[in-house]
């Protein structure tokens, strides 16, 4: 493939991903309009159309798609090969992409990361918080943060955090209004706050008990797609929620939120910090994964 072509596939590359004209123009420094020029240049070369535009929104077709998944992850190993270079004889540079949760974002990742870019200047973060099972390779993201049974065979994974405990909780101006809950059926009866995926699917309570295992589907008056969202809404009496108990526990001692149906609360596994097996880490992307390893106390 010629220079320029290669230059072409990436710009739509970013297009794909942002879904946007504007967006993508704004990160490649460059004006929507001969960005345009440059993504129609590369259909007619190929003699495919990549891109669905309309007045309101930008898709990817088949022909895109497979152009994604095939090209975009072998241009993001030669990006890495080439800052693993460049790390040789500078210091660690460049933008390292992380596709994680909320939870992880606040409680982990950036307490770990902050201290770490005040003494790398030129090494920058980009963090996407997004609830689906992100393909990292795919979205041209360098690192995903998830739980561990959530992390793909395929990939490096490290622990940058201990097993989690999950807590049902609720404030006790609502629980004073409610027969408590005596075992998981229970809470189909009662409001709950749910948990809504990227995907538009909500998630059902994971609950365990002893070996006994259920998914319980909650319904209740809010849904969110975001765990302090979730939390701030329990704090204020709206109903029943299900979250890290770490993130619950300052309140729960405080006595603005009390713990229900204990007995049947999990302990799931720890968060992930993972990239793709077959990329050579660069100097930067090494020392962020080394800041978020977990060490044991």
């Amino acid at each position: 493939m010629a220079r320029d072509r290669i230059g072409d596939v990436q710009a739509f590359l970013v297009v794909a991903r942002e879904r946007s004209f504007k967006r993508a123009a704004a990160q490649l420094g460059v004006s929507a309009s001969a960005l345009s020029h440059t993504i129609r240049g590369l259909e007619e070369s190929l003699g495919v159309r990549l891109l669905t535009r309309t007045t309101r929104s930008v898709s990817v077709t088949e022909a895109g798609e497979r152009l994604m998944n095939s090209v975009g992850p072998r241009l993001a190993e030669v990006d890495a090969e080439l800052n693993a270079v460049s790390d040789l004889a500078e210091k660690p540079k460049g933008t390292i992409r992380i596709t994680t949760t909320d939870y992880a974002a606040d409680t982990v990742i950036w307490p770990r990361l902050a201290p770490l870019l005040r003494s790398y200047p030129d090494l920058k973060v980009d963090i996407t918080v997004d609830y689906g099972l992100v393909d990292a390779v795919a979205q041209r993201y360098d690192l995903g943060v998830r739980s561990g049974d959530q992390v793909a065979k395929d990939m490096i994974a490290v622990r940058i955090g201990p097993d989690m405990r999950w807590v049902i909780v609720g404030s006790p101006d609502y629980l004073s209004t409610i027969r408590m809950p005596k075992k998981p059926e229970d809470l189909l009866a009662l409001n709950c706050i749910s948990l809504r995926f990227a995907s538009g699917g909500l998630y059902a309570w994971e609950l365990k008990k002893g070996k006994r295992e259920l998914q319980v589907r909650v319904e209740g008056q809010a849904t969110f797609n975001g765990a302090y969202q979730i939390l701030n809404a329990a704090l204020s009496g709206l109903g029943l929620a299900f979250m890290p108990e770490d993130m619950a526990q300052p309140h729960i001692e405080a006595g603005r939120l009390r713990c229900v149906l204990e007995d049947w609360c999990p302990v799931c596994p720890g968060l992930y910090v993972y990239f793709a097996s077959r990329r050579q880490p660069s100097r930067a992307l090494s020392l962020i994964v080394e800041a978020l390893r977990y060490k044991a106390p």
